[in-house]
């Protein structure tokens, strides 16, 4: 990623996008991703992937927590001891898989997120708030002959994920736009009328007009804006499937109606 891009669209807005996920969540994001067991961490690819995230969520200028670097050094710690000779004469207790504690924290926290995520969908099935269930549209449904949708909520990271692939397929060359064509606000706008027109939208389509890797990034930008303000809300269909942007004020409306 051009940071020449990343400069030009902070310039353009002045936005800090919080994170609320950890690096605990990164890392099992990126373990699913790969299809890798966690009990045997390819720690070198992992780590390669982790700091490439890092570096891409710096240059957006997120919100980075200062736990996110604690665990990237951590992982190349590990990572220079997984290259160190194994010393076959050494006691078994000094011969411990470097990689043992943080899978323990791993799956620790795994088993947290599943407990949280069981007690907050009974707490919303209670107050009868829409969460995790497909998003239908009656009359949308009877005209339409497309396969029924059944959407989940995506983090952070899944939404990194996207981005990146739309933006390595993203032209390398230099393009002159004026600073009126960058500007977030203006995205914001834009995207917010694609989501009264329509009830939902394909993660790539919010990409179609842009042409440059600058634009990229700034409708990027502006999406997460989007979402922290709660004015758009993102769904994927299963583990890294299509993911899905939707207005979710337009949603509460046709439900209620």
């Amino acid at each position: 990623m051009d940071q020449t891009d990343i400069t030009t669209a902070s310039d353009s807005y002045n936005i800090k996008v919080p994170i609320f996920e950890g690096p605990l969540d990164l890392l099992l994001h990126l373990i699913k991703e790969n299809k890798v067991d966690i009990y045997d961490i390819p720690i070198a690819v992992i780590t390669g992937q982790y700091l490439q995230y890092i570096k891409m969520m710096k240059e957006l200028d997120l919100d980075i927590a200062g736990d996110f670097l604690v665990m990237a050094a951590t992982l190349i710690h590990i990572k220079s001891r997984m290259l160190l000779p194994v010393d076959e004469e050494a006691p078994e207790e000094e011969q411990e898989d470097p990689r043992l504690e943080l899978i323990q924290r791993l799956l620790e926290y795994q088993t947290f997120k599943d407990a949280s995520l069981g007690l907050r969908e009974k707490e919303e099935e209670w107050m009868n708030i829409f969460h995790r269930e497909p998003i239908k549209d009656e009359e949308a449904e009877a005209e339409s002959t497309e396969p029924e949708l059944y959407l989940f909520d995506v983090n952070l990271f899944d939404l990194l994920g996207a981005f990146k692939k739309i933006l390595d397929t993203a032209s390398p060359e230099i393009v002159r736009i004026t600073r009126e064509a960058l500007t977030v606000k203006d995205k914001i706008s834009h995207i917010m009328e694609m989501l009264e027109n329509n009830d939902t939208i394909r993660f790539e389509d919010l990409f179609k007009e842009d042409r440059s890797r600058v634009q990229i990034v700034v409708t990027f930008v502006a999406l997460l804006e989007l979402i922290r303000l709660g004015l758009a809300r993102a769904y994927q269909e299963n583990d890294f499937g299509n993911i899905w942007v939707i207005n979710p004020q337009k949603k509460e409306t046709q439900t209620q109606a």
